[in-house]
Parts: C-alpha cells; structure tokens; sequence
C-alpha cells in the first residue's frame, strides 16, 4: 500500500479537474484521472505529472451515465496503490434547457451527471474512505441557490448536489467529511461573449475573475485542512453570491 493519498477525481482530464489535479499532485498524493472520451487529454497530463513523481498517476474510463460501471470504476481507482483517500466528484455537462425546448433526454443527461454518478459513485467509495477516514469534494455551482435563466434543469441539478453533500456528510459522517466547491465566475461559457463577461464580473465584490486555480485551492483545504467542517459548501465567486 502507498504512503502517499489516492485521490479520485471525475473529469479530470481538461480544465478545472485537470487543474485539480496538479494541486493534489503538488501536495504528494496519487491521483486517478477519470475520463469519458479525452484519451489524449487524459495520457498528456499523467505524462506531465508522472515525469515530476513516476509511478504516481493512472487512468480511469468510464461513461458515468452507466451506473452498473461505477463499482468498478471505483475498484480500480482503490486497486492502483492500495487505497482511496478522496472522491472528488468535479464531470459536469452544462447546456441551456429553455423550459419551452427542454427535452426528457436532457434531463436525464443533466440530472445524471451532475447528481446521479456523484450518489452512486459516493455509494461505491464510501467503504474505501471509511477504512481511509477520507473524504468527498463536490464540485456544484454558485446557481444551485440563484438559477441561471435559461438553464433551468442544469441549477436544478447543482441544487440537488448541495443537497446531496448535506445528506452524505450526514450518512458518512463521523469517518468521512464531505464538503463542496461552488465556483462563481472561473471558466466562461462559450455562448457568453465579451459583454456578458464584463455584466457577470460587475456583479462581484472583487470585480474581477478568478481562475482554476481559486477551485484547485479551496479543494485542497477542504482535504487537507478542514478537519471540522462536514456538510458545508463553499463559494469561490469573488462575492458574487452576496449579490441578488
């Protein structure tokens, strides 16, 4: 078994996830790369991160709509060095849902990735972080509390990943925290040009945008130095939320 902590972390080959995984990486753990279709993505940051510490990275695919492959997914991410320490649950897929042409596919999609595979795959690691008296990181969204128009079905989702970290930290507790991450203005839709950019970052405290990195901090302190908090969420939006 490896002395160093194995962390899980679900679409992890691009963006936030990827950046994630330099973070945790940068502070001695193993990390597991999920991905669903980026290969290449995947295999260029294990390379990356394996020419710093070798023996240090393995991928993971799996499509998480399937449920019946979540189990293994899990095993296999446990198998690599003998242990799981931390699920972060960060896939997400994010599109409009205008409630005239919303459809009961995009519904499903929505509702499966951002609230299903997080439940299920919570359910698989949670004997792994029990032994490991680890933990589970949730990646939800400044509009689980404050919709965003025209995306009604993906902020019902987020909602439901608060709710669903306030129940596992209940479930899990005492030997597994859970907590999330809501990230405000990070990384840009690409529906959303310059002007609405600009509208979004007026509307914060810090007037300005944060970056992958702001996440990649906050999940790291919700690992490695946030003992006592459980069943929390925090939100990494430059004050955003303060705002109505």
């Amino acid at each position: 078994m490896s002395t160093h902590p194995t962390v899980l972390i679900t679409g992890a080959a691009h963006r936030i996830g990827a950046t994630t995984a330099r973070f945790l990486h940068a502070a001695g753990m193993n990390i597991v790369i999920h991905y669903r279709q980026s290969r290449d993505g995947a295999e260029a940051l294990q390379q990356e991160l394996e020419a710093v510490r070798p023996g240090s990275v393995t991928l993971v695919q799996a499509d998480l709509h399937d449920t019946a492959l979540l189990p293994q997914l899990v095993e296999d991410a446990a198998e690599a060095w003998g242990r799981l320490d931390v699920l972060i649950n960060n896939a997400s897929t994010f599109y409009p849902t205008p409630i005239d042409k919303a459809t009961e596919a995009e519904w499903d999609d929505l509702l499966g990735t951002n609230l299903k595979a997080p439940f299920f795959l919570s359910q698989a690691a949670a004997p792994f972080l029990r032994q490991a008296r680890g933990c589970i990181v949730n990646i939800v969204d400044i509009h689980a509390e404050r919709p965003l128009r025209a995306f009604p079905i993906y902020s019902i989702a987020k909602a439901g990943l608060v709710m669903l970290t306030k129940s596992l930290a209940a479930e899990l507790g005492p030997e597994v925290r859970v907590n999330g991450v809501a990230p405000g203005a990070i990384l840009w839709p690409e529906h959303l040009d310059a002007a609405g950019r600009e509208k979004i970052i007026s509307r914060t405290f810090l007037k300005r945008q944060g970056s992958p990195e702001d996440i990649a901090k906050a999940i790291r302190y919700l690992i490695q130095d946030a003992d006592y908090m459980t069943g929390q969420v925090l939100a990494v939006d430059g004050g955003r939320s303060l705002n109505s």
